[in-house]
């Protein structure tokens, strides 16, 4: 007999999706998008949400419909298809860019400040920050009550406390937008969204949270579905607040810092100036803390899909690896590591909001396999168009005719009228259906 949660237990569960989201892109880049969108904030941080919480939230349900992770959405494609997207999204989120970013900002915002730089403290610091996401990755029967119960409601309590400082003593008054948010904010918004992951993270984290469901012996796949929903609203719903209250800080931030290049640049002196020394401290225990509880959530959601994949390994092994090659990739520097993966995100981030678009709107367009085929197949020739231009490669002049182009978001008029397209053809066949019956 299926066992159902306590209130308290489904609180912690929400709690812990909010907390696995709440990492290192979440930190860093919302207060750098509030200084550059300063006096444009409103359409700036809608379409941050957008990305940022919107489809995180709408992925989510669209995993709990298709009852599994990444690998049940992908099963529209070809096989080797299938695989190969699945394998490259579980390295893009897993040892290649997203885990790895999570040490590098706990050790730039929440180490760094106290003690210096140097690659050997770093190289240090990533070792024993990793050799910690080991430990609690392989124990998922211990996510809920360790990150849920405990790690969650200590940071959104520090959280809470910059929020009630914005309004007790504000930084300053926002200055001029810069000239690109000026042009675009609501676009810009929508795509530094993309740099959260929060999206391509709600593919593996919805696996997760089923699995720490089946954990406290929740076995039924409609409570299963329910629960999931519910934890990912609670996500959404403490994500877009924190997002609010680090927009907020960074456009009134102006007068405190001084031609930053980065977030961190931004969020430590603003903390700084809100609540003096000890604020870099509440800083730091924020910052580790949910890089922390990221790292752990995506190192378990990797090691859950490689040892089920490919059974010759198993989940202790594949942590152990993601672990070690996160430790060794996140002494390249977040700088670096953020332009690399920029690039990368425009191409893969389409294909996965297309995925997700195919299961939520399956109801209008059918689940024709060819038709779902070539929505996704569209949308990645177009993003792949998005992803170099992101490079600053010089691109064919030609190319700027196209709708969005200069956007960096040409996918998605033509992934919306391949859409259009199949629900036509859907709607022709149940009609020609009707008339022969």
């Amino acid at each position: 007999m299926t066992k159902k949660l306590k209130s308290a237990d489904l609180l912690a569960l929400g709690f812990m999706t909010f907390a696995f989201f709440l990492g290192a892109g979440n930190m860093i880049f919302p207060p750098m998008a509030g200084l550059n969108a300063s006096s444009d904030l409103a359409p700036a941080i809608l379409g941050f949400l957008l990305t940022a919480v919107g489809l995180p939230l709408l992925t989510i349900i669209a995993v709990a419909l298709a009852g599994g992770g990444l690998d049940a959405l992908a099963k529209v494609l070809p096989k080797r298809a299938a695989l190969a997207l699945c394998v490259v999204l579980y390295l893009i989120l897993g040892p290649f860019f997203a885990t790895p970013r999570t040490s590098l900002v706990a050790y730039e915002l929440g180490f760094e400040p106290f003690v210096g730089g140097g690659w050997v403290s770093q190289a240090l610091y990533s070792v024993l920050f990793f050799g910690v996401t080991f430990w609690l990755a392989i124990r998922p029967g211990k996510l809920l009550a360790v990150v849920g119960k405990v790690i969650t409601p200590v940071l959104l309590v520090l959280l809470a406390a910059i929020a009630v400082m914005l309004v007790v003593a504000p930084l300053g008054e926002p200055v001029a937008s810069a000239a690109a948010w000026q042009k675009a904010p609501f676009a810009k918004g929508f795509l530094e969204g993309y740099l959260t992951m929060d999206t391509l993270g709600a593919l593996l984290f919805g696996l997760v949270v089923v699995n720490a469901l089946k954990a406290r012996g929740v076995e039924d796949r409609k409570l299963q579905f329910r629960y999931l929903c519910v934890a990912g609203v609670i996500a959404a719903t403490g994500l877009a607040l924190v997002y609010i209250t680090l927009f907020q800080l960074g456009a009134t931030a102006g007068a405190v810092v001084n031609n930053p290049k980065e977030g961190s640049e931004v969020l430590v002196p603003a903390i700084e100036a809100l609540f003096g020394a000890a604020g870099l401290y509440v800083l730091a225990a924020v910052v580790t803390l949910a890089c922390l509880t990221t790292a752990v959530g995506l190192t378990s959601s990797c090691a859950e899909y490689f040892s089920d994949t490919f059974k010759k390994i198993s989940h202790v092994q594949v942590a152990a690896v993601v672990c070690a090659f996160s430790a060794l990739v996140a002494n390249v520097g977040l700088v670096q590591l953020i332009n690399i993966s920029v690039p990368v995100l425009f191409f893969v981030y389409p294909i996965a909001i297309a995925l997700v678009a195919l299961r939520l709107l399956a109801v209008v367009l059918g689940e024709h396999r060819r038709g779902q085929q070539q929505v996704v197949a569209v949308t990645a020739l177009f993003a792949l168009l998005d992803g170099v231009h992101a490079t600053g490669l010089t691109m064919p002049k030609w190319l700027n005719h196209l709708p969005l182009f200069e956007e960096k978001m040409v996918w998605l008029v033509p992934t919306a009228l391949v859409m259009l397209l199949m629900a036509l053809f859907r709607r022709a066949r149940d009609v020609r259906s009707e008339v022969m019956n």
